[in-house]
């Protein structure tokens, strides 16, 4: 992915287009078989609100749709360029699962192995015989922190892994699931850190950026902090829309599991914007990529587990990946979803009422991540695709944002797919 595999038969995009912010660029190149997916990116920007954003796919490990556009930054103007990377929030949660199987395709993770086998202070209040992939699947009941978390917490390591190792589950393991927000990166980093000696962020460095040959950071460097797009926050909801039941909870009811989650999270969201927080590896949000960076992390997994001479994991793990391991009403995010072992299976609450239909309308052979407002990554191995799509603007809702979904649209009308009648893309 370090080369522009661009050829004769992609077409290259340089095109003025007026937005929301005024006029913007767009520039990168398209296959003309995915025209839909350029055609619904500058849609965005016409008519759905984008500022700045960028969309990758591959096919067979190939990029054939890369493009970005819009503006970096609303305040100074500065244009959303190849080289912009942004915050890309919970996709990274999708980075730090694929840790965790390219540990268990080495053999070095047994992932019906108790966590507590490899990092012994886990084992008390509950915890001791919680196997590794009720970690990944959402199970294990450790859906956040009783304790007051302290300012700025997330930035230290320590004090969240000690944290972990204190808390008790909020439910038997294994008898419901309920999304971990921000405890799944700090269990996921720590058993990287137990087994292999090295941090998450190094871990993720080591074995999959460099040969992959992607841009993609679990703790940013200073020298890339030029690069990151400012981040637009959603406005109030209009009056009289109802809020979703998880951000209506969590202001209604403080102790609940979505009051913990919003109320008691170390102030992240106003240290977000500081270098202490881009420093640290808080492997649950503080990813930062570009969507050819998320579309080159997945690539490997759509096509195998192999991506030329690299392989990522063996077709055994890849068939785990992608399988659901839990689903139905999820007790942090209080709508339906569905999980397999660290990453997200499409799920389709549109039929639920307004305030609470935040979907991610996919194949069923494919999985993947969103994050806060909208980015995603994911895999598609049945059609041999990876997607990634990056963003400046937060969407509403805690899931997919409807540019970003618009995007994946597209590219499964590019692949000759229909939407069937479950709510999922099919050949």
């Amino acid at each position: 992915m370090k080369n522009n595999p661009h050829n004769k038969e992609q077409t290259t995009i340089h095109r003025r287009i007026q937005s929301e912010f005024g006029e913007v660029r767009i520039d990168g190149f398209c296959a003309p078989e995915f025209n839909t997916v350029l055609e619904t990116f500058e849609k965005n920007f016409r008519e759905r609100g984008e500022l700045g954003a960028s969309v990758c796919v591959t096919r067979n490990g190939t990029p054939v749709v890369d493009l970005w556009g819009g503006l970096a930054c609303a305040e100074t103007r500065a244009p959303w360029t190849r080289d912009t990377i942004s915050l890309v929030y919970s996709s990274t949660k999708g980075a730090a699962a694929i840790c965790i199987h390219r540990l268990a395709s080495k053999g070095l993770i047994d992932l019906d192995a108790p966590v507590a086998e490899y990092w012994p202070e886990f084992g008390q209040k509950g915890k001791e015989q919680i196997p590794v992939h009720m970690v990944l699947s959402h199970q294990s009941g450790l859906v956040h922190w009783r304790k007051k978390l302290k300012d700025d917490a997330l930035t230290d390591w320590d004090y969240m892994i000690k944290a972990c190792e204190e808390e008790e589950p909020f439910w038997k393991p294994g008898v419901r699931h309920g999304y971990h927000s921000a405890s799944f990166g700090f269990l996921c980093g720590e058993l990287v850190r137990r087994v292999t000696g090295k941090s998450i962020g190094a871990f993720f460095r080591d074995e999959l950026v460099e040969p992959l040959g992607i841009e993609f950071w679990i703790g940013l460097p200073a020298q890339h902090d030029t690069r990151v797009a400012a981040m637009m926050m959603p406005g109030r909801p209009a009056e009289g829309d109802p809020a979703p039941d998880v951000f209506a909870m969590s202001a209604a009811v403080p102790d609940s599991l979505p009051g913990l989650m919003f109320n008691n999270d170390g102030g992240w969201a106003r240290h977000q914007y500081s270098r202490a927080f881009r420093a640290a590896e808080i492997p649950s949000v503080n990813g930062y990529t570009h969507a050819r960076g998320l579309a080159g992390l997945y690539a490997p997994l759509a096509c195998g587990g192999k991506l030329g001479d690299f392989e990522l994991v063996d077709r055994d793990t890849l068939a785990r990946m992608g399988a659901v391991a839990s689903a139905g009403y999820d007790e942090m995010l209080l709508i339906p979803t569905r999980f397999g072992l660290g990453f997200m299976k499409g799920f389709d609450n549109r039929c639920w009422e307004p305030a609470n239909r935040d979907s991610l309308i996919i194949s069923e052979e494919a999985f993947g991540h969103a994050g806060f407002g909208g980015s995603i990554g994911l895999a598609d191995p049945a059609a041999q695709m990876s997607f990634g799509y990056a963003m400046n603007r937060i969407g509403p809702g805690v899931i997919m944002n409807p540019r970003g979904q618009s995007l994946v649209d597209a590219t499964y009308r590019g692949l000759g797919y229909r939407s069937n009648t479950s709510g999922r893309w099919a050949e």
